[in-house]
């Protein structure tokens, strides 16, 4: 509570010094201040949320590790990828969480890969760089999350897989371009495919898989433009398989 606290009245500043207006029409409050300050708190304690998987790593680690076991790292879309159901009797982990950037997952990228002892690390992420869930950043500055976690796994013997930022499309409840242009997501995709080249990585194309001849997330294989339906992950998973067998020389 403190901390949330402390974080309001650092904005009072910038409150007290917005201009008067014409039309009274303030944001809609909540109706429990008190439970969300909390929340705001717990949040800010986890903020890269190393917390969501510290119980299953345990007892991952207390078991042998498995042959063949990929780490699947990233963001809601990984989240989302029911592992068992489109990858059955294979040791894939999944160690997605919704909305995280490449910063957070830098800060997790020990205790959820390295600490696993994967033959193999999917790194998924990027669309929520570009649009700024945790604030502004240069391309420069993402590209130098995914080395790090490159450069991590690599020191321990760890293949890596680096995947391509899927497009988006406008079909959904509402626009999805705004937030993430396509211009970034192809700069992004360039990068990376250029990076893995260089380092000895597998260069994962999901962006080739899902995209219409426009460049946008294929119509129906999304919910909202964003996020893959059961189709797009269809779509998704033998690209994947491929690029696991080609890191793992199978």
């Amino acid at each position: 509570m403190r901390i949330a606290l402390a974080f309001l009245a650092l904005l009072l500043p910038t409150l007290a010094s917005a201009q008067l207006v014409d039309d009274y029409n303030p944001p809609k409050a909540n109706c429990c201040l008190a439970s969300t300050a909390q929340n705001l708190a717990n949040a800010l304690l986890d903020w890269n949320q190393l917390g969501r998987y510290h119980a299953d790593n345990e007892k991952l680690k207390a078991q042998p590790v498995e042959s063949g076991r990929v780490v699947f790292i990233g963001d809601s879309i990984t989240d989302g990828w029911k592992l068992t159901q489109y990858f059955p009797g294979k040791p894939y982990v999944n160690r997605g969480i919704s909305g995280q950037t490449t910063a957070q997952m830098i800060v997790r990228f020990m205790e959820d890969v390295i600490n696993l002892k994967p033959a193999a690390v999917m790194i998924f992420a990027g669309t929520n760089d570009i649009a700024r869930n945790n604030g502004p950043q240069t391309l420069a500055q993402v590209q130098g999350n995914f080395q790090m976690m490159t450069e991590l796994a690599q020191l321990h013997g760890i293949k890596v897989i680096l995947c391509s930022v899927t497009p988006v499309s406008d079909y959904g409840p509402r626009p999805m371009t705004t937030g993430r242009p396509p211009t970034d997501i192809l700069k992004m995709n360039a990068w990376m495919k250029d990076y893995a080249a260089k380092t000895k990585s597998t260069y994962c194309d999901f962006f080739g898989a899902v995209a219409d001849e426009k460049g946008a997330l294929k119509e129906g294989i999304s919910r909202d433009g964003l996020h893959p339906n059961d189709k797009g992950y269809e779509l998704m998973a033998p690209v994947i398989s491929a690029a696991i067998g080609k890191a793992l020389g199978n």
